[in-house]
């Protein structure tokens, strides 16, 4: 063994029980993970019962930030209330100290080679041999193995690295700046790993090796408490009200747990003394020290979790975004005025939805749209596309309920009908919306393909999408419902033109073998999608432009069409 600190070994024993641990919570999750979710969304009801669940999964889990993560979700779509998330956050608090006792017997205790190589070298040949789409629990189990052996074999790898170091080190060479700088040191160390459970078993290496003191090592462990909200404050950061609440709730127990266990250290570890020997078993009495706290963080939280929830509603209260641009300030009672500002409502969602489908096909919204369009000057910035058609749903949604305020007004049977066409268009761009936001890994893939084929109609589908767009704003310039209406009858027939030309391009390929054949599936079915998507958007603005004659109109011509393409594949 080296008489020197091997710095590169305790890096690389901390990178593999990084690795072990990250293995182990992945691999947990694929296997239970539906399960644990289950219960965190269920069995959370009342704060016994939320805090004995968010024990018992962070425990089986062994990651306190992937349960935060999971309740930051649970709150943030409107299933789990303020007050139960509190409880599961803080009984993560305890359930995450099974970690430390785990490290503390099996890796200061036992052999770790005795156990740690046999599961990292019979989870390794498993996972040669599974095919993780065939057999996925068992693939997934042998990561839970490797994960497991990783776990302890880094542990090994820092103690050792450090172990020389420890047997002639001298304590009284270190400088006393008191125990706040420790817990500060712990704070950081936890909050760049972002895992409280490696940065403990840090402090356990570095207090089993003597580097450090046992006071040194509880600052350090409450550092390492407060350090592990950082994980659960970045998952917030830029989220919904209610997420923040989470996440802060998160911060005020574990700092306001960590001061009342930083003021009382003299006494806590006074009462660590009762049940454990310092002297001879510091490694078990830290671990213990530490479970400890976070029951008493418990304990004192317990009676003001309400207090708490409401504190949080003040600090963090829900403002509704009003997204619509001209049915907020319409009142339903005036029926002409409300139908109006509804028709420029939808012809809004679906400029939204266009500027979507742009998005996706990485097309500059400035060859559409002159301007920002009313979504993002609310936000103020440039929206990502999850967060634009989130935003576009809930559009919808207000459109939808601005027109059943309107339903229960004293409607003439001419009034309900052309309602009933404009909430029926508001509907075909949503679909429209929905079939784009189908095919977008396809068209990813066909855009980053080898296949010059594929790689020719993603093109191809950029330039269709931008020339329809092209159509439907100069339709909607248009003055005379007429010219609309043959205008709207030329950009069907160029949309079905392009299906058309599709398919046939898409055969030629398959016939000089230039297309693999799951990509013709693919293929066929992006087409599909991107056609009737075209079509509804088409099919939107006849029912909001077009008077109910021109409508029938329409439709008519467009069963003759089909009339006239069935004549013809006959007869060819």
């Amino acid at each position: 063994m080296s008489e020197t600190f091997d710095l590169w070994k305790l890096i690389a024993g901390l990178g593999i029980f990084l690795i072990g641990m990250s293995m182990l919570e992945h691999a947990i999750k694929a296997l239970s993970g539906r399960t644990f979710r289950r219960m965190i969304r269920l069995y959370t009801n009342g704060r016994f019962r939320s805090i004995g669940s968010g024990t018992l999964v962070t425990a089986i889990l062994q990651s306190s930030s992937a349960v935060s993560l999971m309740v930051l979700a649970f709150v943030g779509a409107g299933v789990m209330s303020m007050q139960n998330a509190i409880g599961v956050i803080m009984g993560s608090n305890i359930g995450t100290t099974l970690t430390v006792w785990i490290v503390a017997i099996v890796g200061f205790k036992l052999k770790i080679e005795s156990f740690a190589l046999p599961f990292i070298g019979i989870g390794g040949i498993g996972l040669i041999f599974c095919d993780s789409s065939d057999k996925p629990k068992l693939y997934q189990f042998c990561r839970l193995l490797i994960g497991f052996g990783f776990l302890f074999l880094g542990l090994d790898y820092m103690k050792g690295s450090v172990e020389s170091l420890g047997q002639n080190f001298n304590l009284s060479m270190v400088p006393d700046y008191g125990l706040w700088l420790y817990l500060v040191v712990g704070t950081l160390l936890t909050a760049v790993m972002q895992a409280s459970a490696a940065s403990i078993a840090v402090v356990l290496t570095a207090l089993h090796s003597g580097l450090i003191t046992f006071d040194i090592g509880v600052a350090m462990v409450i550092g390492a408490n407060v350090g592990t909200t950082i994980t659960v404050i970045l998952g917030s950061l830029g989220g919904i009200p209610a997420k923040k609440r989470v996440a802060f709730s998160h911060l005020v127990f574990n700092i306001i747990t960590g001061v009342v266990a930083f003021l009382s250290i003299k006494g806590l570890v006074w009462l660590i003394t009762l049940f454990v020997d310092i002297q001879s078993n510091d490694v078990m009495g830290l671990a213990l020290f530490h479970t400890i706290f976070n029951i008493i963080g418990v304990i004192i939280f317990f009676p003001f979790i309400g207090l708490l929830a409401k504190l949080l509603y003040r600090l963090f209260p829900d403002h509704k975004a009003v997204l619509t641009v001209y049915l907020s300030n319409t009142p339903t009672e005036v029926i002409e005025a409300a139908t109006s500002a509804l028709r420029q409502e939808i012809l809004h969602l679906l400029h939204e939805c266009q500027l979507y489908g742009l998005r996706l096909l990485d097309i500059d919204k400035q060859l559409v749209f002159d301007e920002d369009l009313p979504l993002e000057k609310s936000a103020r910035k440039r929206l990502s596309v999850e967060s634009l058609y989130e935003k576009i749903k809930l559009l919808h949604a207000e459109i939808f309920a601005y027109y059943s305020k309107l339903q229960s007004q004293k409607l003439e049977e001419g009034e309900a009908k052309e309602l009933e066409r404009m909430i029926f268009a508001s509907r075909n761009i949503m679909n429209s919306n929905k079939n784009f936001k189908g095919i977008l890994h396809d068209l990813e893939d066909f855009n980053g393909s080898e296949n010059v084929y594929l790689n020719i109609q993603y093109k191809s589908f950029r330039k269709r999408l931008l020339k329809l767009y092209h159509d439907m704003r100069g339709i909607q310039g248009q003055e005379s419902k007429e010219e609309q209406y043959h205008s709207l009858l030329k950009a069907f027939v160029r949309v079905e033109e392009a299906d058309k030309v599709c398919i046939t391009d898409t055969l030629k390929a398959v016939a000089e073998g230039g297309i693999k054949e799951l990509e013709i599936s693919s293929m066929l079915l992006v087409n599909r999608l991107f056609t009737q998507a075209c079509r509804l958007q088409i099919f939107s603005l006849k029912d909001l432009l077009l008077s109910q004659e021109q409508i029938s109109n329409f439709d008519r011509a467009l069963d003759m069409k089909e009339l006239l393409d069935e004549e013809k594949g006959k007869e060819s």
